[in-house]
């Protein structure tokens, strides 16, 4: 089984993990961590103005500490799902979470997306859009999406099967 997972920095991401160790048996899985670094959106706020001879070399550091960031969080939860006994790759892309999420699964076509989900509403939800929503409205393999009280849950070391959502896409 292909497992694809993408992550950010968020607790959300954490339990996504934790829920693939609690639900899928390692043997025959293979699970592919993905991160995308949302460059420029992710230029620090003191760079976005900067100006004089150095600006460019600091907006280019800035934009390796991002990749290299990405990398460091991939990594980490790799290995942790590695220590459960799974196999795992790193994927980090740049740019759009929700366009490169689906870029990298119809490259590589996982079985399942586990992903997490901030629980955003309302106007967090207008403004900052549902990565998760729009994976789940336009990912070609079932996706589940690991929500906030699960993500609880997990963290805490239950895992209510009632506190996942999946959803297979509409065929197209």
């Amino acid at each position: 089984m292909k497992i694809l997972l993408p992550v950010d920095t968020s607790i959300c991401s954490s339990a996504a993990a934790r829920a693939i160790i609690a639900q899928f048996h390692p043997e025959d899985t293979e699970v592919r961590v993905m991160h995308a670094v949302e460059w420029p959106n992710e230029l620090p706020t003191y760079l976005a103005f900067a100006e004089g001879p150095t600006a460019a070399r600091d907006i280019l550091e800035a934009h390796g500490a991002q990749l290299e960031s990405g990398r460091f969080l991939v990594d980490g939860i790799a290995q942790e799902l590695n220590a459960a006994g799974f196999a795992t790759t790193t994927d980090v892309r740049e740019g759009a979470a929700k366009a490169m999420i689906l870029a990298s699964a119809a490259e590589w076509h996982p079985d399942v997306i586990v992903i997490g989900s901030h629980g955003r509403n309302g106007m967090d939800r207008l403004f900052l859009g549902s990565v998760a929503e729009h994976v789940m409205r336009h990912a070609a393999c079932p996706v589940e999406v690991v929500s906030p009280a699960a993500s609880h849950a997990l963290l805490a070391g239950a895992a209510p099967a009632s506190q996942t959502a999946t959803a297979q896409s509409p065929a197209r």
